[in-house]
């Protein structure tokens, strides 16, 4: 489940950063239900599986788990149901034309508020094969070790 990270971001997608080098990030708008919405604001949404597809030049989100608020009697399915994205007509054709590319793909990063609305941030990205992982893991552990170096000389 995801907790607010800041006073804006409702959900944040880690597993996207480790497993696809993302190039370019736009903001959407959703088509939400009234259920949605509170428990979207109360941090009870997954979008670690998450990803965007493309349906008769419109994007929809699939596989995005907002779990029902415990007042209404909501089975699995509709906790999962797909969610149309709202986006300009040039943003959907820039995506898609990137997408046709080899090997990229579009995935949902984040879920925020926005000037009291709930949008998400999209990406498009290549996914990372099992070494760039391993290379990413140790970047970040030598800036990790590097700035405790210079932590503990400056005493």
């Amino acid at each position: 489940m995801g907790k607010a990270k800041s006073d804006n971001t409702i959900a944040l997608n880690k597993i996207a950063k480790r497993n696809y080098f993302l190039d370019e990030t736009f903001q959407a708008g959703m088509v939400l239900k009234g259920w949605e919405v509170k428990s979207l604001r109360l941090g009870k949404v997954d979008i670690k599986d998450s990803y965007i597809n493309f349906k008769n030049n419109e994007a929809f989100v699939i596989g995005m788990k907002i779990d029902p608020p415990p007042s209404l009697d909501i089975d699995k399915e509709k906790s999962l149901r797909t969610k149309k994205l709202l986006l300009h007509r040039k943003e959907l054709q820039q995506i898609k034309a990137k997408i046709e590319q080899k090997g990229l793909t579009c995935i949902l990063t984040k879920v925020f508020v926005s000037s009291n609305l709930i949008k998400c941030e999209i990406a498009v990205g290549r996914g990372k094969k099992q070494h760039d992982q391993r290379e990413t893991i140790k970047q970040r552990d030598w800036s990790r070790q590097k700035d405790r170096l210079l932590k503990n000389s400056h005493k």
